[in-house]
């Protein structure tokens, strides 16, 4: 899955040395934190993260110019199970409209606001997470999540006190690729 992701040449909206790539197995010794509040939001965040894909792949994109990075996550599941989870997903965001949880700056609350998705891959759909900052303004997150075959692949762009978007060109090639290389 490697092959199919980012090289830096690829991206000139990174600055140099600005795209890193992790594979991921199912238990990445990340820490665990207590699941938040909504259930159906906890759903959906293990799905943007590939929770029980099969192989797992996540990039970094430091931007030139932009203190927040962005990240896109590759899930590759078994015959079909791609298709499921996008409805599990679909499903999710339906009933998500805010949750609480904690994560690794103390506990937090925020809103879940969905949005016109691309017109890309097979399913997509598009939502942001806004968490209020009394200092700063909003942290805000914009999701998108995209099926092509039996592959799910989530973008995401983060900006604080203001809003950020994955660059669509390159949500369009990402996701080209993964379609070519499922043809083979």
């Amino acid at each position: 899955m490697e092959a199919l992701t980012f090289q830096e040449r690829e991206v000139p909206q990174v600055r140099e040395g600005g795209i890193a790539l992790q594979e991921l197995a199912n238990d990445d010794g990340e820490p665990s934190f207590p699941p938040v509040s909504n259930p159906s939001c906890e759903a959906m965040r293990d799905i943007r993260h590939g929770a029980n894909a099969s192989a797992v792949v996540s990039q970094v994109f430091n931007w030139e110019g932009d203190i927040y990075p962005a990240y896109s996550t590759i899930a590759a599941y078994k015959d079909g199970k791609a298709r499921k989870v996008f409805a599990e997903l679909e499903q999710a965001l339906g009933a998500c409209r805010s949750y609480s949880g904690e994560g690794y700056a103390g506990k937090f609350k925020l809103a879940v606001k969905a949005e016109k998705g691309p017109d890309v891959g097979d399913e997509a759909v598009r939502f942001r997470e806004i968490t209020p900052f009394r200092d700063l303004g909003n942290r805000d997150e914009q999701f998108t999540l995209v099926r092509s075959g039996n592959v799910i692949v989530a973008f995401q762009a983060l900006n604080i006190g203001g809003s950020s978007s994955f660059p669509e060109d390159l949500i369009d090639k990402q996701v080209e690729r993964l379609r070519e290389a499922q043809r083979k």
